[in-house]
């Protein structure tokens, strides 16, 4: 058993990531999620690298069920059964809607509101002068938030739900998630 109640390490986990996810676009969209959730652990007082986990494996099985959406999420939490603690498995099974498992927990929510701003933030950026998340601003992404026809698949709904489950407002979810993207700026490439 590793520090932490759980018994796979980063390391273990990023193999993982490096022999089941061959895009590209999802390994950084893990990474990114990764260190959003990591952000929310510290904010919440929670415990960061189980929550880091949670996020960097949260898509493990995305190559195998993208054609099959109802079974994304329940490959990874067979593979990990004895790997993670079960709350961290139904966190990953209930980011997916189409898994049948409702969000429960403080994590859970953290995952919904992390997989659905990491891409805002990113597609902010991306229209940028120069596509560096250096140059996005709060104020920036909160504007896009609101414009429904900007990155369109961000379930914008997914984000407020998780926000008022959390407790958390909107703003300071976006500045924390900025700033654990910006601590990554060279692994996404921006």
């Amino acid at each position: 058993m590793l520090e932490g109640g759980f018994m796979i390490s980063r390391s273990e986990a990023l193999k993982l990531i490096e022999e089941w996810i061959r895009n590209d676009k999802i390994r950084k969209h893990v990474y990114a999620v990764e260190a959003i959730m990591k952000g929310l652990a510290k904010y919440f007082n929670e415990d960061e690298n189980l929550w880091g986990l949670v996020g960097l494996l949260h898509d493990l099985d995305y190559d195998k069920t993208k054609n099959n959406m109802p079974l994304h999420t329940k490959i990874t939490a067979d593979f990990l059964k004895n790997k993670l603690p079960q709350e961290a498995l139904e966190a990953i099974m209930s980011h997916n809607e189409l898994s049948g498992v409702k969000p429960e927990s403080k994590m859970a929510y953290a995952l919904i509101a992390s997989d659905q701003i990491s891409g805002l933030i990113i597609a902010t950026a991306l229209v940028m002068p120069h596509k560096k998340l250096e140059e996005v601003k709060v104020k920036s992404v909160l504007k896009k938030f609101k414009q429904k026809d900007f990155a369109r698949n961000i379930r914008r709904d997914k984000i407020t739900m998780a926000c008022e489950r959390l407790g958390i407002e909107l703003r300071k979810l976006v500045e924390i998630s900025l700033e654990a993207l910006k601590q990554i700026h060279e692994i996404l490439g921006l």
